[in-house]
Order: structure tokens, then sequence, then C-alpha cells
């Protein structure tokens, strides 16, 4: 295949059908994902035997077990991208609203109306259901997509790229408006990243060698995200069943995942109680700990944490440990180790609280609430393309909002300028 070619008839192809999508209206939209839905119910046997081909290859090629995890497309995930399909379609559409309307001293009307980006690359390792994901918030904001999954989810990106084209083909969409790209050749990525004239923006999802790569050689603005290395503090003024409990959740719910904390922040005032109590519950759960000397001083049977450690995003049962000199401490841990992803606080102190969301620079800060509600479908976005640890443009868990754009719109009665 010459991939430079069939990358610029992808490119093409997507650029002719966001015209289309753009001002298709609201219900034929939301027909294509209920559609597309249907067809995933429908075709569960066929997504099964291409999942189960590709996990095969990922077994035989030494997949870890996190990325064999985020692989495997079981039949609650299908429930769960058929439901998210469900769920984008019900959302309100941002497309044509215009805010902010304000007459101006001249008589003119100035505002600004939301509209689509264009055409959105993402690149993306592994998760399937991430296919389903990106098409549905890409499509109902109004933008026609390319995707590019990872070589090791091959046959079931494209088991589902069948059900995507029969959704958009029962609501009279033309199928280019969401292309998944059939080469595993990472040529292809280096096309996508480099044709400004095709795509408006590239969402890449994944490793950090990926996004470094991606956000490095890019000729399209990319919406980012980094690694995950996400905290819990539990605060001296913590209920200690809720740190337990909250501590547990974000770390062992799942490890696979960026929203998963990997360094677990304690108050030196609470440390000699909290964390054999902690200790207990990690290592019942298959957790290895690795703590710095004050917190090897009460488990002294854990292993010592390194300075890589501290930035290590792990998506593998292991948590980094540290005691930190109260509030003030986990702060300046935090904001000098995390990637901005997310971050916790256990207290039933407000001040402190308010501090903690105010001074700790992440995209989503939490208090008394685990990690994993980082993200779009419990943030009630419906799905998510990605958290972005960007500061431009959008920031956390990206939704229909984050891939669109504004611009300025002014009503005048044949007014002209003095």
């Amino acid at each position: 295949m010459d991939i430079a070619a069939y990358m610029t008839e992808v490119g093409q192809q997507a650029r002719a059908a966001a015209t289309l999508v753009a001002r298709s209206t609201t219900e034929v939209r939301n027909r294509a994902l209920l559609a597309t839905a249907d067809a995933l119910h429908a075709a569960r046997s066929e997504l099964a035997e291409a999942n189960a081909r590709d996990l095969v290859s990922g077994k035989e090629s030494g997949l870890d077990a996190a990325m064999l995890d985020r692989l495997e497309l079981t039949p609650a995930r299908v429930d769960a991208m058929i439901e998210g399909l469900r769920q984008v379609a019900s959302l309100p559409d941002p497309i044509g609203a215009i805010t902010d309307m304000t007459y101006r001293p001249s008589g003119i009307q100035v505002g600004k109306m939301r509209v689509p980006l264009g055409v959105i690359g993402i690149i993306y390792e592994s998760r399937p259901n991430v296919t389903v994901e990106a098409a549905s918030l890409c499509l109902k904001s109004g933008n026609a997509t390319i995707l590019r999954g990872g070589s090791e989810s091959i046959h079931s990106n494209q088991a589902i790229a069948l059900c995507l084209a029969r959704g958009l083909a029962d609501a009279g969409l033309p199928e280019t408006a969401v292309q998944v790209v059939k080469t595993t050749d990472r040529a292809a990525v280096g096309e996508l990243i480099t044709m400004p004239d095709y795509v408006d923006v590239i969402v890449p999802r994944g490793g950090k060698g990926l996004i470094e790569r991606i956000s490095r050689d890019a000729r399209v603005p990319v919406i980012k995200h980094l690694d995950g290395v996400c905290h819990v503090y539990i605060d001296s003024h913590a209920d200690p069943e809720k740190a337990l409990n909250v501590a547990i959740n974000a770390k062992t719910h799942r490890y696979g995942t960026c929203n998963t904390m990997e360094t677990l922040l304690v108050d030196t005032e609470i440390a000699a109680d909290m964390l054999p109590l902690l200790s207990s519950a990690f290592i019942e759960k298959g957790v290895e700990l690795r703590g710095c000397q004050q917190t090897r001083e009460i488990l002294p049977d854990i292993n010592a944490a390194t300075e890589a450690d501290w930035e290590e995003e792990y998506l593998a049962p292991v948590l980094a440990i540290r005691v930190v000199d109260g509030l003030d401490g986990a702060i300046a841990h935090i904001n000098r180790y995390s990637s901005q992803h997310t971050d916790s606080i256990i207290t039933e102190n407000y001040t402190r609280a308010r501090r903690f969301i105010t001074e700790v620079d992440s995209s989503s800060v939490m208090v008394n609430a685990s990690t994993r509600f980082a993200d779009g479908f419990e943030y009630g976005l419906g799905a998510e393309i990605g958290i972005s640890t960007d500061k431009i443009h959008a920031r956390g868990p990206v939704g229909l909002e984050g891939l669109t754009s504004q611009k300025y719109v002014v009503f005048g009665d044949g007014h002209i300028r003095a």
C-alpha cells in the first residue's frame, strides 16, 4: 500500500464529509448514533470473534496484563459502548448555540456561536471502545473524524468500524464521516499528523512515548494528555473510614487506567495509625508497596521508593507511598511530581479542602472522592475523547464542547461604522 496516497485519500474524504456533517441537523446525527448502537448490539458475536483474534495475537506478542485488560471487549464493555452512544445522543447539541449577545454603543449586537472544529484525527492504543467513544463525540459535535487505533486492536476496530458505517448510512450521512485507518503501518500516523489541509486537530491517546512523539512531530494542533500520575492525599483531618475506602478504590478499581492513583500521600500526624490499615488492605489486594523512609519506619517490610517512583505511572498493582508534612507538603509534592491529571484530598476540614482545590494545578481536583471519577461518563459528558492536561482550549475530560470552537456573530440593521 502507498501509505501517503492512502492517507491523502482518507483526508480528502474526511474534509468533504465534514462539510455535510456540520450542516446536518441534530436529529440526523442522533439517528446515526442510535443506529450505530443497534448495529453494535446486533454484531455482538462478530465483535467477540474479532476481539478474540486480537487477544490471541496480543498474548503471543507479549503484551502485559494492563495492555491486555485495555484490549479486551467484555460483554459489559460492549454494553457500555452502546449506553455511551445513547447517552451522547441524549445530550444537548452545542452546535449553533449563540451566547453572550450584547448591544454595543454603535447599535450592533455581538455574540458567539459554537461551531465544529472540522476534521479531528485521533490516535490511540489498545482500547477498542475508544473507537466508539471518539466517533460518537466527534459526530454529535458536527465533526468528521479519522481514527487510527493501535495495531494490537486492528480486528476489533475494523469490526466496530462496520457498525459505525451502518449507523451513518442509516441516517443518510456519508460513511466517510468516520474513517478507521485500515493499515497498521506506523507511517500512517506520520502522514495523519502532517496533513493540515485535511485535519484540523489531533488528539493522541496512549502512552507517554506516543504522545511526546505526536506533540513533537505534528504540523496540526494537538489536544493531548500525558501520563496520569494521580495522587490521593490523606489529611490529618480525614475520616479514617472514608480515607481507607477512597484510597483502595482509587488504586484497585482498575489498574490500567490513567485516572488510577499511583502515589498515596499521608499526613505525618496520622501516618502511624493509617499506614498499617492501608498496608493490610493493599497487600490483601495484591498491590506492591514502595515507601519513603518515614513510611518504611512504620512499614519495614515494604520496598523502598526511589526518586523515579514519584513520577511513575505504573498502570499496574504497584503503589508509591510518601509521608508528608501536612497540607503544605502534600501540595508541594503534587505540584512537583503530578502530571496535572487528577489529584484528591481526603479531609473533613473545609478550609484545607478549599486550599487544596485552589493550589493544586491539575485538570481535575477532588475532595473526598476517588480519582477514578475523572471520566467523561461520570462527569455527565456521555463519553470522552480523552483527558486533556493542556491549559489551552480544553482541559480535563474532553466532551462535546471541547470538540468545538466559537466564532463571533454580529447582527445589525444596515449599520455602518462612522
